[in-house]
């Protein structure tokens, strides 16, 4: 009778089990890892905004070093072009000179006259052209100094924003930093405070063979608890064994700070061997049934219910992947694992 029951209800396997604290240890991390990356992502967005505001400063920059140097370049030609007619003029008045020398020499001639009237008029013309000169020399004097005064304020901008890059990109290394040193912490007191109870449920429960522990979790065998098939919680030493647990959990939550948020996770496992009954249809529902009647159980007993989880995994999670009753016996199972919510 009882190697029908456990062809019927199946084995018992650790690994899965050892799996299943890893991934709810993994799932904690990732939980504040997700928080650092929405964070990091906000802060990533305000530096991409700036990024683009410094390649618009620096494409501006460039436009005023073009507009500088074309300015540059044309006050160089209007200066070479003063100079030239500068030359011109100084020229126009040796030679007026001249004539006017001869002039004087000659007791006035009319053809000398005419020629000194004739350069005095060109000497007018040229000193004209000079003055205009100037004048636009002195124009692109101011343009290229308001060209100088737009450029260091542009600088002056553009430093602006590496700095406030630098710190943005500060805060965001600080940030990341801090948000790993409270995930230390936290999973280095949950580990602790998960040693303590491990170790408040080996004295309670005692060195019984069917129930081990493996790796962070208790893996109780079924038949600990429950009849071939069904969920009721029927056997008075399982019920003692729920008894122990459920005054561990009691202690447990006197200890450990509000602000870490644990849990104590049930999970239901069967073999692989089928079952379709009046009450369940398949391995899955069995195994949820079983997670919720110890849960239910544990209510009862006073434990809080926002410290308790049921999950049901069916055949799905085997630790003992072999065909033999040894193998189902294992993986046909109750696992509880202390874990953050």
């Amino acid at each position: 009778m009882a190697l029908a029951r456990a062809r019927r209800d199946g084995g018992m396997n650790y690994w899965p089990g050892f799996v299943d604290v890893l991934s709810s240890f993994i799932l904690g991390i990732i939980f504040l890892l997700t928080v650092f990356v929405f964070v990091q992502f906000y802060l990533t967005q305000e530096v991409t905004g700036k990024d683009t505001a410094l390649n618009r400063l620096n494409a501006q920059i460039a436009q005023l070093t073009e507009l500088l140097s074309l300015e540059k370049t044309g006050k160089l030609g209007l200066e070479e072009q003063l100079s030239m007619l500068r030359s011109s003029l100084t020229a126009a008045e040796g030679e007026r000179d001249r004539y006017k020398g001869l002039y004087d020499g000659v007791g006035g001639g009319a053809g000398a006259q005419g020629k000194a009237a004739e350069l005095s008029g060109q000497l007018d013309a040229e000193r004209r052209l000079s003055s205009r000169a100037l004048a636009q020399v002195e124009v692109l004097n101011q343009q290229i100094a308001a060209l100088r005064r737009q450029l260091a304020a542009l600088e002056e901008a553009l430093d602006a924003s590496e700095k406030r890059d630098k710190e943005s990109q500060s805060r965001i290394a600080d940030l990341g930093q801090r948000l790993n040193v409270a995930l230390a912490q936290r999973v280095q007191e949950l580990s602790r405070y998960r040693s303590d109870f491990f170790g408040r449920l080996r004295v309670i429960l005692g060195n019984r063979p069917d129930i081990r522990i493996v790796g962070d979790r208790f893996v109780f065998q079924s038949e600990v608890f429950f009849d071939t098939g069904r969920a009721t919680l029927d056997k008075p030493e399982g019920l003692a064994e729920l008894d122990g647990l459920a005054t561990a959990l009691l202690e447990l939550e006197k200890k450990i700070p509000g602000e870490i948020p644990w849990v104590l996770r049930v999970d239901g496992h069967t073999d692989v061997r089928s079952i379709n009954s009046p009450q369940f249809r398949n391995n899955w529902e069995l195994s949820v049934a079983r997670a919720i009647s110890v849960v239910q159980y544990l209510i009862s007993k006073g434990v809080s219910p926002q410290r308790l989880v049921a999950a049901g995994f069916g055949e799905f999670q085997p630790i003992d992947p072999d065909k033999t009753e040894e193998a189902f016996g294992r993986n046909r199972r109750i696992e509880l694992k202390l874990t953050e919510r």
